[in-house]
């Protein structure tokens, strides 16, 4: 709603007549119903045809709702594979890659904000310049590095190539390049360290930036598919969305209800994380844009 909201204000700076300005923002707000159900569509079928038997999701004419709810696709969906482990290896990489991504990251955006070095602005520059590089270029060269280290197939191969990113860097330094250079003289004048003043002033004055791209982080890591494809050979090191493509292919079990119980399973995380954070994630997204 927040488009919606600057919409509104920019209709009232416009001098536009009050009836003219309902139409305009009754047409603006169907227009983002419209697009939010649209969005909402396939989660929805998800969840309806999580619930389903096998014999009424190809119905025809479709029936959207279950004849007959089957919350025993839920329990089904964790037995038929071994989930419970896809489970811990989903949270534990996407716990390590999140929380010490926002560490390095939030160092070196501070790094770029608040500290004079030479060629400082050159060095980010090409930085960003690796934004440009699709990620399936880097794949291989990545992963030729982790085979080297002998890290494919374990957990540091999936934690440690997203440790820190040009994007998370280019997300904190924007933001803390807002902060005052006051605060932290202050504070230098009162014989704090760097150390000190990075981890007990500027952290915390950047909790929306680090909500922000905690999300993205989350996300990100939680939904990555390509790269455990390409890291992972055991059963025992798959993640969840290695295990829903393995469910999809009939590896485990041939039943679309099952198949969507466990899809459920793994998107529910991605929106309780997001509401929890919604907030300060709209708030380090605006911020992000106001300095350069």
């Amino acid at each position: 709603m927040a488009s919606y909201n600057s919409v509104n204000k920019s209709l009232q700076s416009n001098g536009l007549s009050p009836a003219l300005r309902i139409t305009l923002k009754t047409l603006v707000l169907i227009i983002i119903l419209l697009g939010a159900f649209t969005m909402l569509v396939p989660f929805i079928w998800m969840i309806l045809t999580s619930l389903k038997t096998d014999q009424n999701v190809f119905t025809i004419p479709i029936k959207w709702f279950p004849e007959e709810i089957q919350w025993s696709n839920y329990p089904d969906a964790w037995k038929v594979a071994n989930f419970s482990r896809y489970i811990f290896n989903s949270v534990f990489i996407t716990t390590q890659v999140m929380v010490f991504s926002l560490l390095f990251n939030s160092m070196a955006g501070y790094a770029f904000a608040k500290f004079k070095f030479r060629w400082r602005e050159t060095i980010f520059l090409l930085l960003l310049s690796t934004m440009m590089i699709p990620g399936q270029v880097t794949m291989i060269p990545v992963y030729l590095i982790l085979k080297n280290l002998g890290f494919l197939d374990t957990y540091y191969g999936l934690v440690v190539p997203g440790l820190a990113t040009a994007f998370g860097i280019f997300i904190m330094r924007q933001f803390m390049l807002n902060i005052p250079d006051e605060f932290l003289d202050a504070a230098r004048i009162d014989g704090a360290g760097e150390a000190r003043i990075f981890f007990q002033i500027v952290l915390p004055l950047s909790k929306p930036a680090l909500s922000a791209l905690g999300i993205f982080t989350f996300v990100g890591a939680w939904n990555d598919f390509l790269f455990p494809l390409l890291v992972v050979s055991s059963d025992e090191m798959k993640t969840l969305p290695l295990a829903i493509a393995s469910l999809a292919a009939g590896q485990y079990v041939q039943s679309w209800p099952i198949l969507m119980a466990a899809a459920t399973f793994v998107t529910l995380p991605v929106i309780i994380v997001f509401f929890l954070g919604q907030r300060y994630f709209i708030e380090g997204i605006t911020m992000t844009g106001i300095k350069g």
